[in-house]
């Protein structure tokens, strides 16, 4: 309940006003040493926002009097190639891939390199060790869409896949369910390419999908369903499936195609690093 302020008789401190059960709360003042840290910290913050980029705005910010950020130091320092890597740098930008794989210090400084800038630039998709995801190929494994050579590897990471740059590697999968086949005809095939997978759909079914596949999709994928590196086409009997093998997703599949796009990394990384990144996807997956 309030009380007057008064002065408490054992400590000699005024107080508040507030008393609950007979307790009279003190006024004590905050500990001098702690008030002159608090305005210590205060015109420390105000000496920081005159002095670094601080207050931001709705598509900018306040640079400060030095201008120092710590982007503008990253960028200085990632302009600035580390002496010690410049030998090998300078090596594997004029070496070939072969010979970059044949020289055991330059084939670990590009493995280590290329892991750094996988990392930075390719995990985002093939997730870490180049495991895959749906929609992403699995760079870990022996069953390449394109190819598994050190050449065709760096064709790839340079130029990529089904963009604008004009040497990139370009295919599609037609979608069928626009006119092309009908829906009962896109189930059949469906189930002849379970068939192919070890798994037993309707025989009746296998056979109409069989032969509708025979009209349609082996131009790219082979009589046998083996696949064409030439035209990016997988293979369909090794279990592998880079969107899914269940049947659902064959259908959907099947039905809107598939054009999934990597991008050309010629203009966003130098030629060194990219050979690097070439090596080590190589190294992964038991490059051919």
């Amino acid at each position: 309940m309030p009380t007057k302020v008064e002065k408490d008789a054992i400590t000699g401190t005024m107080t508040t006003g507030h008393e609950w059960d007979g307790i009279k709360e003190l006024d004590t003042p905050l500990p001098k040493w702690w008030l002159y840290v608090f305005y210590a910290t205060i015109a420390f913050s105000a000496l920081w926002v005159v002095l670094y980029p601080a207050v931001p705005f709705v598509n900018s910010h306040t640079t400060g009097i030095l201008g120092q950020t710590n982007r503008d130091d990253l960028a200085k320092a990632l302009a600035t190639p580390d002496p010690r890597q410049a030998e090998y740098r300078a090596r594997i930008e004029t070496a070939s891939l072969d010979e970059i794989r044949s020289d055991a210090s330059l084939l670990a400084f590009a493995m280590a390199g290329g892991k750094a800038a996988f990392n930075e630039n390719c995990v985002a998709c093939h997730r870490a060790g180049g495991a895959g995801a749906k929609g992403y190929p699995n760079l870990a494994d022996d069953d390449w869409l394109w190819g598994g050579s050190l050449e065709t590897i760096h064709q790839t990471v340079q130029h990529g896949i089904r963009n604008p740059d004009p040497d990139s590697r370009q295919s599609e999968m037609p979608k069928f369910g626009e006119g092309m086949l009908t829906a009962a005809q896109i189930a059949d095939v469906a189930d002849y390419v379970l068939s192919l997978n070890g798994e037993t759909p309707s025989a009746e079914a296998v056979m109409r999908g069989k032969a509708v596949f025979a009209e349609n999709c082996v131009a790219c994928h082979g009589e046998n369903a083996e696949g064409n590196r030439e035209l990016g086409a997988p293979k369909l009997k090794n279990h592998i499936f880079v969107y899914g093998g269940d049947r659902a997703t064959l259908v959907q599949t099947i039905t809107g195609g598939r054009g999934g796009s990597m991008p050309s990394w010629k203009d966003r990384l130098d030629p060194a690093t990219i050979k690097m990144l070439a090596v080590y996807v190589h190294q992964l997956g038991g490059g051919e």
